[in-house]
């Protein structure tokens, strides 16, 4: 049992891989645009193929949390810092997930919002990450 344990942290650590995966395509696709330069050919059609599934498995991993804390370990779900601010970190990756769709389906005028909760959430999330340690088994 004590094994299963360790089952929310490496979802999450995969999770948070697919997040910086997609981090670095959009990165690129900024950059091109800032730069007036045509994106390399496909990021898009990456970063979106990386984002999507990152988002899916961020979603996964926020329940299994509180469900791994209360089924687990016998603590109250969310009664941590790490808990509080994974919950913090899902939000803003639902607000740049939501973003993302609309600038999926043409709405240019999301572009900053995108960008801008996307910043916050990669922090929220490894704020969470870090804050997490000490409650590995």
């Amino acid at each position: 049992m004590r094994a299963l344990a360790y089952a929310h942290p490496a979802w999450m650590l995969a999770s948070l891989l697919l997040v910086g995966v997609a981090l670095r395509m959009g990165l690129r696709l900024r950059r091109a645009r800032v730069a007036r330069e045509p994106a390399d050919r496909g990021t898009r059609e990456a970063h979106l193929r990386f984002a999507k599934p990152a988002v899916l498995c961020l979603g996964v991993g926020l329940v299994s949390g509180p469900v791994s804390a209360v089924w687990l370990r016998g603590w109250e779900p969310l009664d941590s810092f790490h808990g509080i601010v994974g919950l913090v970190a899902g939000s803003l990756f639902a607000a740049t997930a939501f973003h993302g769709l609309r600038l999926e389906r043409g709405r240019r005028d999301a572009r900053g919002a995108h960008a801008a909760f996307a910043a916050l959430a990669t922090l929220a999330a490894a704020v969470a990450a870090i804050a997490g340690f000490v409650l590995l088994p």
